[in-house]
């Protein structure tokens, strides 16, 4: 019995996870119940596959946003590369180049997403600028830019290669409460979950970026190349955002300069709510995979409960300020028992 009660603790910090995976686990489930309870429609199969369909763009924004934040920045201008490198794409095959199908379309857009995105890394890592303020500055910068010398035409039409993946789905299935059918493009978005969660975990560029988050300093000093990695962090964020606002234009079936406008607010809360602290150091792509279906449900649920768009955005906004407060008061209280546990090996020291 004394064996079980030791081990009991142990065995919660398991179910809970690192980053609170499994709390936030409980809490996703335990609204899919009640929405289901509340309204049985929610709970069906064409419900299930909207909410994944909806957060195929979303949840690849958030990984290239997750590892920002896990090396202790913020990135504010990741919407803005999207639509830079989707739109400018787009109009680059319709005014005259040929189609470069598939693979050779997205190549285009990544080129264009890691450049803009090394822009952001150059200025944050060399000249050691604060992250929010250049990510401002550059998110309105891409912004004129695309308007300016890009265009500003809504586009109907995409490419032949584009337009037919646009109609290609994963699964199409049949029941009684209607259609239900899962795009393809869902494909994508699980190999880079997965791919990236292989990188944080498993090389030394990921652990990099921990210990980049942690104390930049410590980690400069520990030998790892600061600079270089900072730089390859803003340069994947915007390739992953280059990808995030393809595949929004591919499922859209249309292209414009003014898409993915204010989308920010729920990447950051989906990263954040998924365990990522918003300090640095800290953070996880199961936690960011939940954090943004968690979003998902609940614009969902407001949605079939007729909730105006507006409260919906202030749902996420709360969220937002909970889990930085929650973050915050628990950084406050490590902080507070590590000096409570340093000060007797002071006092030892001193005596």
């Amino acid at each position: 019995m004394s064996g079980t009660r030791l081990n009991t603790p142990a065995r919660l910090r398991l179910l809970r996870g690192p980053n609170n995976e499994g709390v936030l686990a409980v809490v996703l489930l335990a609204l899919i119940v009640a929405m289901s309870i509340a309204n049985p429609v929610f709970f069906s199969l064409p419900t299930a596959f909207s909410i994944l369909r909806s957060s195929i763009v979303p949840l690849i924004f958030a990984l290239g946003v997750l590892m920002v934040i896990i090396s202790g920045g913020i990135d504010v201008s990741f919407a803005a590369i999207a639509v830079f490198a989707a739109y400018t794409t787009v109009r680059a095959l319709e005014t005259g180049m040929p189609d470069l199908g598939l693979v050779g379309v997205f190549v285009l857009a990544l080129l264009i997403g890691a450049s803009l995105g090394a822009i952001n890394g150059f200025l944050i890592a060399k000249f050691r600028l604060p992250t929010l303020i250049v990510t401002l500055g550059t998110q309105g910068i891409f912004k004129g830019a695309l308007l300016t010398y890009v265009g500003s035409r809504y586009i109907a039409d995409l490419p032949a290669s584009m337009a037919q993946i646009s109609t290609t789905n994963l699964f199409e299935v049949d029941t009684s409460s209607g259609s239900a059918y899962l795009h393809v493009l869902v494909v994508p978005a699980v190999l880079l979950a997965l791919g990236l969660a292989w990188v944080l975990r498993s090389t030394m560029f990921g652990r990099s970026i921990y210990a980049i988050g942690g104390d930049v300093e410590a980690a400069r000093r520990a030998g790892i190349r600061v600079v270089r990695t900072q730089m390859t962090v803003y340069v994947i964020a915007g390739t992953m955002a280059a990808v995030g606002g393809l595949i929004y234009v591919i499922m859209g079936r249309s292209a414009s300069p003014q898409i993915l406008v204010g989308s920010e607010l729920d990447i950051i809360a989906a990263v954040v709510l998924g365990g990522a602290s918003i300090f640095g150091g800290r953070g996880s792509v199961l936690g960011t995979t939940l954090g943004v279906l968690l979003v998902q449900v609940i614009y969902n649920s407001l949605i079939l409960a007729g909730v105006p768009s507006a409260w919906q955005r202030t749902a996420v906004g709360v969220l937002l300020i909970i889990g930085v407060g929650i973050q915050a008061i628990a950084s406050r209280r490590s902080t507070q028992a590590r000096i409570l546990d340093e000060a007797p090996q002071k006092q030892e020291v001193a005596a």
